[in-house]
């Protein structure tokens, strides 16, 4: 059964056909918002406030987005929300002009790609972790969800519902911050080796 006759069915009241779009996207909205909000509690209260407001709105989707945008949003939404009422203190990026032109010009690299970083390094994972727990939720969750989840920028766009050229914009700027972080830490490593 295709996944647009399960959601039809679905909105008839078909519990089977429910249940399977909650298998289908329980992993990947749990992941999603564990990699948001950095704790497992709240990823699972994510997870469940997702599939609430599918009960409640399933009937108002229109299909003029796909259904996993749709859903993405839902719990990119309250992801978002959750960690907003957390009230916790973010790194916040420039946003001044000169800071947008010079970050405009630079050539950045998708450095997510880095075949350097695909080893098992522990440690810098960690400082990765930790950098991105720094970021404010308007950067972090364009680079989760486009360095992350690999989505493209026009869903990314529109689960955020923001511009593509924002999207562009900020996530420029996300990688920025934590290249420089690994920056920070490969020449505190080699400092550090050259006294030793």
């Amino acid at each position: 059964m295709s996944e647009q006759q399960l959601i039809e069915k679905a909105k008839q009241g078909d519990r089977s056909a429910f249940a399977q779009l909650v298998n289908t996207y329980s992993e990947r909205i749990y992941n999603l918002a564990l990699r948001i909000l950095r704790n497992r509690e709240d990823a699972e209260d994510v997870l469940q406030e997702t599939f609430l407001s599918v009960v409640k709105n399933l009937e108002n989707f229109d299909g003029r987005s796909s259904f996993f945008t749709w859903i993405y949003r839902i719990a990119t939404n309250a992801s978002l929300m959750k960690l907003r009422k957390k009230k916790i203190m973010f790194t916040e990026l420039p946003e001044n002009q000169e800071s947008h032109e010079s970050i405009e010009n630079k050539v950045f690299i998708d450095w997510s790609n880095d075949p350097s970083l695909t080893v098992q390094n522990k440690e810098v994972m960690e400082l990765l972790e930790k950098a991105l727990g720094e970021l404010s939720e308007i950067y972090r969750s364009v680079f989760i969800l486009r360095d992350v989840e690999q989505l493209s920028i026009k869903e990314t766009s529109k689960i955020l519902n923001i511009t593509e050229e924002n999207v562009k914009i900020r996530l420029r700027r996300a990688r920025q911050f934590l290249r420089d972080k690994l920056d920070e830490y490969y020449s505190e490593k080699v400092s550090h080796h050259d006294y030793a």
